[in-house]
């Protein structure tokens, strides 16, 4: 059989391995050039590759087609293989064909990376043989390949969960759905709303959903429905007599078979409205799997955050400066603007992916003194927010965005990188835009 795998990053290396390892005939595609790092291990395994092209010729003589998440389904070498009946799948759903392991799988338009990574140090202390990947950690299907985990913590994109089919979360986690992406589901919120929706898809009722019972548009699809798996709602709005989360009293409870688990939220490692909703969804998923209380009351209070997301970087003459470039859609500045305690600076901008920033506007008018759009084109920025705040600049240079923010920002003042955006116009991904930004402040 005949496997063809288009991209090779993270996830396309991984399932060329994971196929080689299984007897196919496997042929490696990019358009763009290959990392040398990743060119070494296709060549290590003796594994076909071509890099700079797509060759239709032999792509289309494949079985079946692994893609990248990256690439869209209206790419011209998509539509081809399409029109030849030859089916299209993700790295996760061919890696899990391969494993028997417990896959715990979280989704959301945000807080899934924080979510993830919680799960998994909970599991990871506990003294489980896990596995991180997905989004995050080494791809999924080269982990199948080379260990062998009896759990998988797995971060989720949309993209990948367009391409799988017969696949099945054990535990699947539905963080949020506001609108992300929208360049690639045709501009219609409800395309991407029914992506996301694909975490629960083949789950029975020996299955779980861990869901945010406050996000209004998993509740309403919910009840259109016909959902299999054991519904585990979460909430900072409302306490529940059922099993779930909620927040009471200023304390975090887990209800888990009426055995409850409780702390206070001052207590927790990650502090905010949106960390509460990542502790309780990965508290609820570490609760199904017996973990016990204390080595979860222990996790969630001595869990390290992310970079890039909310990174307190440095205090240059009573001004802070925060690293929030994993901030790529409007929601997740929404909640990032909304933790702030003083006045703001706020550097935003990219590729804009369809974003409506009236969500915006009050918090904008609230927090921020000042912004410094940071993109090729900033003409919908201007638009949404040159009325509210009093200086508005603009730069296609990071160094030159970091020195403008210093010089309007006094002591007691915020300059937030908190992009709303992609970050492909300017630079490679988030991490390279959070790394220059970090590189820039330093240099101050």
């Amino acid at each position: 059989m005949q496997i063809a795998i288009l991209g090779a990053g993270e996830s396309g290396v991984g399932a060329a391995v994971l196929a080689k390892k299984n007897n196919f005939n496997v042929f490696v595609s990019d358009n763009g050039q290959i990392k040398q790092e990743y060119k070494n291990v296709l060549l290590q395994h003796d594994i076909k590759f071509e890099e700079g092209r797509h060759s239709n010729n032999l792509i289309l003589d494949a079985d079946e087609v692994i893609k990248s998440p990256g690439i869209p389904d209206n790419s011209a070498v998509i539509q081809e293989i399409r029109k030849k009946g030859i089916p299209v799948i993700s790295e996760i759903e061919f890696a899990a064909r391969y494993t028997q392991a417990k896959k715990i799988c979280i989704t959301g338009s945000n807080g899934k990376t924080t979510t993830t990574l919680l799960t998994y140090h909970i599991l990871k202390k506990a003294g489980y043989k896990v596995g991180l990947a997905g989004n995050v950690g080494n791809s999924f299907a080269l982990q199948v390949a080379e260990n062998d985990f009896d759990y998988y913590v797995l971060e989720i994109s949309s993209f990948q969960l367009d391409g799988m089919y017969s696949f099945k979360a054990d535990i699947a986690v539905l963080m949020n759905i506001t609108p992300d992406h929208l360049d690639r589901y045709d501009n219609n919120f409800m395309n991407y709303a029914d992506s996301k929706f694909r975490i629960v898809q083949n789950q029975t009722t020996a299955d779980a959903l861990i869901y945010c019972f406050d996000d209004e548009v998993i509740v309403t699809e919910l009840a259109k429905r016909n959902v299999q798996s054991k519904l585990y709602p979460f909430s900072i709005q409302k306490s529940f007599i059922g099993e779930g989360a909620y927040i009471k009293e200023k304390e975090l409870i887990i209800n888990i078979k009426e055995n409850i688990t409780s702390m206070r939220l001052d207590e927790l490692a990650l502090q905010g409205k949106h960390n509460a909703y990542n502790s309780m969804a990965a508290g609820i998923a570490s609760r199904l799997l017996e973990i016990r209380k204390e080595t979860i009351k222990q996790c969630l209070s001595d869990f390290q955050n992310i970079e890039h997301r909310l990174e307190r970087v440095a205090n240059i003459h009573g001004i802070e400066f925060i690293n929030d470039s994993k901030a790529t859609n409007v929601n997740s500045t929404w909640y990032a603007l909304e933790s702030m305690q003083k006045p703001v600076i706020w550097i935003v901008g990219g590729l804009d992916k369809g974003n409506d920033y009236s969500l915006l506007k009050n918090l904008v008018k609230a927090k921020v003194k000042a912004i410094i759009c940071l993109g090729i084109d900033n003409k919908k920025l201007y638009s949404a927010f040159a009325d509210l705040v009093p200086t508005i600049e603009e730069t296609q240079d990071i160094k030159e965005a970091v020195n403008m923010a210093y010089h309007l920002g006094v002591p007691d003042d915020v300059v937030l990188l908190s992009p709303a955006c992609a970050s492909f116009d300017l630079f490679e991904n988030y991490k390279d835009r959070g790394n220059q930004f970090k590189t820039a402040v330093q240099m101050l």
